[in-house]
């Protein structure tokens, strides 16, 4: 296999100093004792994360967030499970047309989803409810989970499974001692990635959230209209801390190469 040569080294360098630098900037002037967002600061100091205690608004938002990614990536996942398992395995009439339902969020906007959502609850008068607001995230993120699940289910080796059968496995069991610990990098990641997207949802969630059910997202998007103080960047900072010793701890304990990459 060809090593990359210094001009690829270079340029793959570049790239990630480019996704990783507006991250650096954040966390940086997180720390700053300034009033204002400025960059260089003159000191390091912890004030603005000090001022997030002090401003319970988002610590509740943080709290809807984590419940609401939580509650609606595992709601996805019970409802692409399957989907994928059967997309993936059998043949059967309107397979193509299931599979491009729960992939079909990721084509639409999520400005024009919004709307017709926040049109929709209005209708059946279910706005302020967090229960839709769930079903309205699950909507969006189930095709994450969709597309991890079924690039799992479909190169998965059936002949363990026919192994097995054929040695008088029940079609529980051998689903439950051989296909899902086959699959599970595939639904790790899926999960993973839909609880992210969830998390950070902001587009569609500022259509549907109503005052008891504000993500933080949509609370950071309000402070912002409102004050440009540094403690929106000291908010900004925690949730990248947060993400990566998430991560840190997944790939210490799971690895994400196994996830992301589908490794056994």
């Amino acid at each position: 296999m060809r090593k990359n040569g210094p001009i690829a080294l270079i340029f793959h360098a570049l790239v990630i100093a480019f996704v990783l630098a507006p991250l650096v900037i954040v966390v940086l002037v997180a720390f700053t004792p300034d009033e204002t967002l400025t960059l260089p600061t003159h000191g390091v100091s912890l004030r603005w994360f000090r001022a997030i205690l002090a401003y319970p608004d988002f610590i509740s938002a943080f709290v809807n967030s984590l419940k609401l990614a939580f509650a609606s990536a595992t709601l996805s996942l019970i409802v692409a499970l399957p989907a994928a398992l059967a997309i993936g395995r059998a043949r059967f009439p309107g397979r193509g047309f299931l599979n491009g339902l729960l992939l079909s969020p990721l084509v639409i906007p999520g400005l024009v989803l919004g709307i017709a959502l926040l049109r929709f609850f209005a209708l059946i008068g279910a706005t302020g409810s967090f229960a839709w607001l769930v079903l309205a995230h699950m909507i969006i993120i189930t095709p994450f989970v969709m597309r991890l699940v079924l690039a799992s289910a479909s190169g998965l080796d059936r002949s363990v499974e026919h192994a097995a059968h054929s040695l008088g496995a029940d079609a529980w069991t051998t689903f439950r001692r051989i296909t899902f610990p086959m699959i599970l990098p595939g639904i790790t990641g899926g999960w993973l990635l839909a609880f992210i997207n969830s998390f950070d949802e902001l587009t569609m969630s500022i259509f549907v959230t109503s005052p008891q059910t504000v993500t933080l997202p949509v609370r950071m998007y309000m402070y912002a209209t409102e004050s440009i103080d540094p403690m929106m960047a000291s908010v900004s900072a925690l949730v990248i801390f947060i993400t990566a010793g998430a991560m840190l701890l997944l790939d210490r304990v799971y690895g994400l190469n196994r996830i992301l990459i589908g490794q056994h």
